[in-house]
This record gives structure tokens, C-alpha cells and sequence, in this order.
């Protein structure tokens, strides 16, 4: 994958519609506290209190506030990834000097005798094969990415070698793990839902309607839905994204509004699935089109009734580390971007295993 992003340019990770994030983590700081009258200044002899500067600032509060939570989940994610690497290196080194040990010679000569004696560099069609696949998306002249296709196919050919060495002997030696993988707590009650309560497997989406990866990946959890019919249920929380989205916002407060009526889904697939915009009108408009309380929808839209659900929506997002939609977590388990059914469905059967 790191040949595949040298070569095309493109980040080796799933789409998804997303924001920048640059966070400087400050060393435990607080408010300032203002006085014990609350003044924090006095301008021409009139104050101006602690409340009135908090509600000035409360945007970039805010925003401040994602970007903590973002991070943090962030560190979490990552402290758990260095744990799980290191122990699968321990894990790899005991199994290797275990083998070499009941075979009577060095680790060294166990990966030639496994490993390297048996991959083969690539051959000229199989490099050929590569870049005709891949060129659409490769900028250097062909005749000097060719070798470092095939250092890259050599790689991944060994990786996938000793891997498989490795599994045979974590068999052989019944080499066992405890430690679970990275996931989450997400709160999933009273938000809409679809697939039965008691699935053993839950999959939260964190969405955007105006994002078009997020309208990507509908067919495929439709799909999901329908094959595991009696084992999945999907859960949609809200995280528009208003700095590249800025109708996103007022297209989660409509569907939820369609949800008061009980028609927060068939809301959800008409928003996903019908051009026209996502504009106040156009948002009435679906309402009529779906034969809903015209007059209590308009009046819940404008009122801004659930514009703090939207926005709690975004914060438990922003806690969980989402920074760009779609965002999936199968059983608490975070999988990012518009991915294929089959990364989905690896995911869910690994869960269902278990």
C-alpha cells in the first residue's frame, strides 16, 4: 500500500467526506476565572459579564471542544494500535525461537528455509499486469516506476509468505491473545435504527446528508442489512460537516423532524437518494412529497427543535474520533470512509465469531 501511495499520490484510505484538524493539546488549561461579580471588564462604566463573553465565544468554544475530543480519541486509537503491534511482534519472536528451536538451527535459517527460498520475484507480466491495472493513477514515466513495482510486488509477496509461516506456527504452538481489539462505547439508544434490537452485532453510522460518499455507501449497508437480516442492526447518528456542507446541518434537523412523525427513514432515503438540494424548501418539499404534517414539519424546522440533538450528535462523534463521514463502528470498532461490502462484512463476521 505504501508503493501504491508513493506512486499514485492518493492516501491509501477509504473516501470520505472530512475537515482538517490540527490540535495543540494545552497543559491543563482552564477559564480564566472572572471576578466573584461575574465583570470580567468594564467598558465607559458598563460591565460585561463572564456570561455574555462565554456566549460570544460559544462557536469557538465549540469548536475547540471537537477538536479535544477528536484528539483524544485519536491517542486512544493509537496507544492501542502501538500495544497491538508490539505484542505481535513478542508473539512472532517467541513462535520463531520455539521453530527454530525443535528444528536445531538459527532463526535466521528457519525465514530462508520458510520464507525466502520460497518467493519468487515477480515476473515481467505480473509487473506489466500491475501497472496497466494501476496507471491511470500513476504520474512517473513508465519506465521508471516498472522496477519499483516489482521491489513492491517482492514485498508483498514475502509479507504475505510469512505471514501465512507465522499463522501455521501460532497453530502449532497454540499462541493465544487476550487483548481485544480498539472499540468504542457508543450510546445508541433512542436514535433511529434499523435490523432487530437484539442483533449481536450493532453498526453505528456517523453520516452527512450532503456528503457524496455518504450516499455511496447507503447500497452497500442496504445490502448489509439484507444479508444479515437477524444479525445486524444499523444505527444513524448525525455529523454534518458545516465548513464544506453548509446545508448538512438543516438536512439532520428535517429528518429529524420526519422522525417525530415516525418517518425518519423513508426522510433519510429521500435526502440520500433525490437530487434538488438540501435548502429549507426543498427539505418542506420532501415533507409533502412524503404526505407528512406539513404545517407541524415546517413549524419543528424552523424552530430549531432538535438543532441540540444534531449538535450532541457531533460531539459523541468527535468523542469517538470521527473527523470525516461516513464513519462506521461495528460493535464499537471504528471503520472510516465509504468502504466495500467486504471490509464491512470482514468486520461483522470477525464480530459474529466471536
Amino acid at each position: 500500500m505504501d508503493m501504491l501511495r508513493k506512486l499514485t499520490g492518493f492516501p491509501g484510505v477509504a473516501a470520505l467526506c472530512t475537515t482538517a484538524l490540527v490540535v495543540l493539546l494545552p497543559l491543563q488549561a482552564q477559564d480564566p476565572k472572572p471576578a466573584a461579580s461575574g465583570i470580567v471588564a468594564t467598558v465607559d462604566g458598563k460591565p460585561i459579564t463572564d456570561d455574555e463573553l462565554k456566549k460570544a465565544a460559544a462557536s469557538e468554544l465549540e469548536s475547540l471542544e471537537i477538536q479535544r475530543l477528536q484528539y483524544e480519541a485519536n491517542y486512544a486509537r493509537e496507544r492501542h494500535q502501538v500495544l497491538e503491534s508490539n505484542l505481535d511482534r513478542l508473539i512472532e519472536e517467541r513462535l520463531l525461537a520455539a521453530e527454530a528451536a525443535r528444528l536445531g538451527i538459527s532463526e535466521k535459517e528457519l525465514l530462508a528455509t520458510e520464507v525466502d527460498n520460497k518467493v519468487k520475484p515477480p515476473t515481467q507480466a505480473e509487473v506489466e499486469a500491475f501497472y496497466e491495472a494501476n496507471k491511470a493513477r500513476i504520474s512517473q514515466p513508465r519506465d521508471q516506476v516498472l522496477p519499483q513495482i516489482s521491489q513492491y510486488l517482492e514485498r508483498e509477496a514475502y509479507g504475505k509468505a510469512k505471514s501465512e509461516f507465522i499463522q501455521r506456527l501460532n497453530v502449532r504452538y497454540g499462541a493465544k491473545t487476550t487483548l481485544d481489539v480498539f472499540r468504542l462505547r457508543i450510546d445508541t439508544s433512542g436514535h433511529p435504527s434499523r435490523g432487530p434490537e437484539g442483533a449481536p452485532v450493532t453498526i453505528v453510522e456517523f453520516s452527512d446528508f450532503q456528503c457524496t460518499y455518504c450516499k455511496a455507501v447507503q447500497s452497500t449497508l442496504r445490502e448489509i442489512l439484507k444479508n444479515y437480516s437477524t444479525q445486524v442492526r444499523l444505527v444513524y447518528r448525525h455529523y454534518p460537516i458545516p465548513a464544506i456542507h453548509p446545508d448538512a446541518f438543516r438536512a439532520a434537523e428535517a429528518s429529524l423532524c420526519a422522525g417525530a412523525q415516525g418517518r425518519f427513514w423513508e426522510m433519510h432515503d429521500l435526502l440520500f437518494s433525490e437530487p434538488g438540494g438540501l435548502k429549507e424548501e426543498a427539505l418542506k418539499a420532501r415533507a409533502v412529497k412524503l404526505q407528512l404534517d406539513a404545517a407541524a414539519f415546517n413549524s419543528c424546522l424552523q424552530s430549531g427543535k432538535f438543532a441540540d440533538r444534531v449538535r450532541q450528535d457531533v460531539r459523541e462523534g468527535s468523542r469517538a474520533g470521527v473527523t470525516g463521514t461516513p464513519a462506521l463502528f461495528i460493535n464499537g470498532r471504528p471503520l472510516t470512509g465509504a468502504q466495500p461490502y467486504t471490509e464491512i462484512a470482514k468486520v461483522i463476521d470477525e464480530e459474529l465469531r466471536r
